[in-house]
C-alpha cells in the first residue's frame, strides 16, 4: 500500500481532492489532501504567506510518515511539491505533477506563466485584493477552471476559492540534480486546460523530462471533471 500526498494549487484547498480520495483510500491506501497555509479552514492570513510557509508544511507532513510518500501537485502545487522534494529527497517515493507547473532550478511559476499567452489566467482575471494577495475574478472561474466540471461542483469550489499571496508565484525554486532529480516524476496532462495549456504543459515535461506522461482529455480540474480517471492513474504509479 501507499501513501499519497496530495497538494492543491493557487486559491483552491485540500477539498479539491474530495472526490479523489475515497477511491484511493477504497483501495487501501493512505491519502493526505491537507489545506495550505491560508487555504481552506486554515487560518494563517494571506499576506504572511510565502513559497516556504508552503514547503514547510508538506515537509513537517512527509516527515510524520511512516513510509516515502507520492507527492501529488496540482497547478502551483508543482511548485510547491519541487521545492518540497528537494528539501526531503528520502521522504518522497515519486512526485506526479496534475496539469500543474515544472520549474526548473532558479525558475519561478511566473517563469513559465508568463509564456503562456493563450492561458486565462491573466492581469484581466485577477484581482488585487491588498498588498501582495490577489483573487480570482469569479466571472472567469468556469472558463479557466471547469469548463467540463458539473455545474455542483463548479458552486462548491466557487464558494470555497480563498484569496492568494502573490509571493510564491515569483519565488525561485531552488532544486538539484542530486536531490529533486533523483526521484521519479510523471505529469498527467489536461488537454482541455486553459489555465497551463497542453503547449506549456509540453514544454515544460520538455525542459524536465519525466518517468512517464498521462493524458486525460478534460479541463484544468480532473479531479472533479475526471476523478476516476485521475485515481486510476495514481493508482498506476502506485504499482510501479
Amino acid at each position: 500500500m501507499s501513501t499519497y500526498l496530495l497538494v492543491h494549487g493557487a486559491w483552491h484547498g485540500g477539498w479539491c481532492w474530495r472526490k479523489v480520495v475515497p477511491l484511493l483510500e477504497a483501495r487501501g491506501h493512505k491519502v493526505l489532501a491537507p489545506d495550505m497555509p491560508g487555504h481552506g479552514d486554515d487560518k494563517t492570513s494571506a499576506e504572511t504567506v510565502t513559497l516556504k510557509t508552503y514547503t514547510d508544511r508538506i515537509c513537517e507532513i512527509v516527515e510524520a510518515q511512516s513510509e516515502p510518500v507520492i507527492l501529488v501537485g496540482h497547478s502551483m502545487g508543482g511548485v510547491l511539491i519541487t521545492q518540497a522534494a528537494e528539501n526531503r529527497p528520502l521522504q518522497v517515493r515519486a512526485l506526479v505533477y496534475v496539469t500543474a507547473f515544472l520549474p526548473r532550478n532558479g525558475e519561478s511559476l511566473m517563469s513559465w506563466a508568463q509564456k503562456d499567452r493563450e492561458s486565462m489566467v491573466n492581469p484581466a482575471t485577477i484581482a488585487a485584493v491588498s498588498e501582495g494577495v490577489v483573487g480570482f475574478k469569479a466571472e472567469y472561474c468556469r472558463e479557466a477552471f471547469y469548463a467540463n466540471c458539473a455545474d455542483k461542483d463548479i458552486a462548491f469550489a466557487q464558494s470555497h476559492l480563498v484569496n492568494q499571496s502573490a509571493q510564491p508565484f515569483e519565488t525561485l525554486v531552488t532544486s538539484t540534480a542530486e536531490r529533486w532529480g533523483q526521484i521519479p516524476r510523471y505529469y498527467v496532462e489536461c488537454a482541455r486546460d486553459r489555465t497551463i495549456t497542453p503547449m506549456l504543459q509540453r514544454e515544460m515535461q520538455k525542459q524536465s523530462p519525466c518517468t512517464r506522461t498521462y493524458s486525460i482529455d478534460t479541463d484544468h480540474s480532473p479531479f472533479f471533471s475526471a476523478p476516476e480517471q485521475l485515481a486510476e492513474i495514481l493508482l498506476q504509479i502506485g504499482s510501479l
